[in-house]
């Protein structure tokens, strides 16, 4: 018999504003306190010494994660020019120092080259596994991982400003799996010179904006409320991109079943499915028929009061 899983049943999404020195698994732990939640994940790892928004995901919530990690993403970036790090951020021992100090000009004429569809190397020092293995554990170890270059999507990359000779601030809007650590170091090669992060801060996740998010301390206040609380979002609203389609209360059974839904006329694709009341399930269309994809459990009215005839 499957073990009951401890704490409160909530449903929705709470956007942390990260600290400096936390991890993100850190971060889940004092969410999960001041919430008492039974089931809790996360939108999209952020580094130890990054700042900015963590979505965290509540309950049912969590089934939305891959939409979340999917949306287009926004940093901050301050490079610190002429010394490389070995874990590419400030964190790191210098292992290459350079004299080369890029002006502003060669900066703006540098960027266009990472912007579009770029091939990047992750950092050694990263939560990538390789043969089951975190990268990071093994170039602790003094192991060099063996990763393979990738693909990502930089929509774009412009220069906020020159701090001063050393640090120049950038705003990168990117899409999943991109690295901001490789880029600066990839950005100082191609100027001439080497770099690491200095500063690293996010500011939005998909449709989660700064303006949503909470500071851990202002969580543990609103832990003293009962659930739910002034900081928690709807679980839809991760799937703000994707198009709403609307069902009937016998429907929304049928899919809940795993049946599939007649949707003459209704274009193929993904859609979140909506009775009037409730978020019912992520599904896709194709040829006229509608399937779910993920099934939410979300304020349903009770079985004998749905008509099933």
């Amino acid at each position: 018999m499957a073990r009951k899983r401890k704490g409160l049943k909530i449903d929705g999404w709470i956007i942390v504003d990260k600290p400096r020195g936390m991890t993100s698994t850190q971060v889940i732990g004092r969410v999960r306190r001041a919430t008492r939640a039974a089931k809790l994940g996360h939108g999209g790892t952020l580094d130890p010494e990054a700042t900015g928004l963590l979505p965290i995901a509540l309950g049912e919530a969590t089934k939305t994660i891959a939409w979340c990690q999917d949306g287009t993403k926004i940093y901050r970036v301050t490079v610190c020019w002429g010394e490389a790090t070995a874990t590419e951020d400030a964190e790191g021992e210098i292992i290459e120092t350079s004299t080369v100090r890029p002006d502003k000009q060669a900066i703006r004429d540098a960027l266009p080259a990472f912007i579009g569809t770029i091939s990047q190397m992750p950092p050694i020092f990263s939560a990538l596994k390789v043969n089951g293995q975190r990268a990071y554990d093994l170039a602790r170890k003094g192991e060099i991982p063996e990763l393979k270059a990738r693909d990502v999507v930089i929509e774009a990359l412009s220069l906020v400003g020159i701090v001063d000779a050393d640090h120049a601030t950038f705003e990168v809007v990117c899409g999943k799996g991109t690295y901001i650590r490789s880029l600066a170091r990839d950005l100082a090669r191609n100027l001439g010179t080497v770099g690491h992060v200095r500063d690293l801060r996010r500011t939005r996740v998909g449709p989660f904006l700064e303006t949503m998010a909470i500071c851990l301390d202002k969580l543990d206040e609103y832990g003293n409320e009962p659930p739910p609380f002034g900081a928690l979002l709807p679980v839809e609203t991760a799937l703000d991109d994707i198009p709403a389609l609307a069902i009937t209360e016998n429907e929304a059974h049928l899919l809940r079943q795993g049946r599939p839904v007649e949707a003459p006329g209704v274009c193929n694709g993904t859609c979140q499915v909506r009775t009037d009341q409730d978020l019912v399930a992520i599904g896709e269309v194709k040829e006229g028929s509608l399937r779910s994809l993920r099934v939410f459990n979300l304020n349903q009215k009770r079985e004998s009061d749905v008509d099933h005839s």
